[in-house]
């Protein structure tokens, strides 16, 4: 979506994160990946012969155009996540980066990007793990560089922070000059905003008794580009399609009129603040964002909004409600993922000199 690539197979092994994906696509104007989609395990690209040659073939005749190839990837993170499982390298989705790491290697596209979760970079036995990770990939002939970035400093409402490695092969031809020479320049910063740090240190609101469906004026002082309502109204969420997409309380209301506006500190049951940014999207393992000033928890196209996403991205309707939730919670924000998509094509169009 960010116009400076073009998407030649995309792999997915939870469908209904597919699902969405070739969805959105149709409905955001996009072309289909010229070689379709698969639902595969990773692990399966490379443990079967014919869906190898498949995966290699594709490399192959997009490498004949004479364009760089690269692969895009954020192998499941929970395994490293604080709040996760925090299994590292031991768990099945933690094995799962080994096997994308693997899959670089083998394949060897001209570039790569990997991300996942802040714990892989700042946990002390998954660093370990993270590292040999790296040496393989250097290993294997890639000059790489890592950022721990945060959506925020890209314009995203929401406080996420994800550790991004990009790596380019030395020995590409298609990328036309020496990545060892050059990926000192790569420009992280070029299309980030604001560092998060700052931000996060303004005089930002604190809680406020809640009060059903009360307006308030914005504070002064604060970017409202960075605020959930204005995300809100950009895009326009109590109209659209998945407005009506949203967990109904067994318990009844009686809970959600208790909790104040902005007391968000808490593991689960948070209220967001309109005239705040928003704690990272994850809406999964009892994670449970409440809406501002209305008594009831957020909605699909709420959570689509604080994930950056355009105001015409939409979930499938056929897709279970709790899907739903999982799919955007487990996405990286919109804002950030294309920044990145425009970062890495400024550094191979300008040969690794970023003027």
């Amino acid at each position: 979506m960010s116009g400076k690539f073009a998407i030649r197979f995309a792999n997915e092994i939870q469908i209904s994160f597919l699902q969405t994906y070739r969805y959105s696509r149709r409905n955001l104007g996009l072309p289909e990946p010229t070689f379709g989609y698969s639902p595969s395990d990773i692990a399966w690209l490379l443990e079967h012969e014919e869906m190898f040659t498949f995966v290699k073939s594709i490399i192959e005749k997009t490498k004949a155009f004479s364009r760089p190839v690269g692969f895009i990837g954020g192998p499941p993170c929970p395994d490293f996540s604080v709040g996760g499982k925090n299994r590292g390298r031991e768990g099945e989705n933690g094995k799962l980066s080994g096997t994308y790491v693997e899959l670089i290697c083998q394949m060897k596209p001209d570039f790569f990007l990997f991300e996942n979760v802040k714990g892989l970079y700042r946990t002390v036995k998954h660093r370990a793990f993270f590292d040999e990770l790296k040496e393989k990939l250097n290993n294997a002939g890639y000059v790489m560089t890592e950022r721990l970035v945060n959506a925020l400093s890209y314009g995203a409402p929401q406080d996420r922070e994800r550790i991004l490695l990009v790596g380019f092969h030395a020995d590409s031809d298609r990328l036309g000059f020496d990545p060892a020479a050059t990926i000192a320049n790569f420009p992280w910063n070029r299309f980030a905003r604001k560092d998060a740090s700052l931000l996060k240190n303004l005089n930002w609101p604190g809680m406020e008794p809640f009060h059903e469906s009360v307006m308030t004026l914005p504070p002064e002082g604060i970017p409202l580009e960075l605020t959930v309502q204005h995300w809100f109204e950009r895009n326009h969420v109590d109209e659209h399609p998945n407005a009506k997409h949203c967990f109904i309380p067994r318990e009844g209301l009686k809970k959600f009129l208790a909790i104040p506006e902005g007391d968000d500190k808490k593991k689960s049951y948070k209220r967001l603040h309109r005239w705040r940014y928003s704690p990272t999207a994850a809406y999964g393992n009892n994670e449970v964002h409440l809406h501002p000033y209305h008594a009831r928890r957020i909605s699909v196209a709420e959570a689509l909004a604080i994930q950056s996403l355009p105001r015409n991205f939409l979930i499938p309707p056929s897709i279970p409600l709790s899907d739903m939730f999982k799919t955007v919670g487990n996405g990286v924000p919109f804002i950030l993922s294309s920044a990145i998509a425009k970062t890495i094509a400024l550094f191979i169009e300008t040969k690794g000199k970023c003027l």
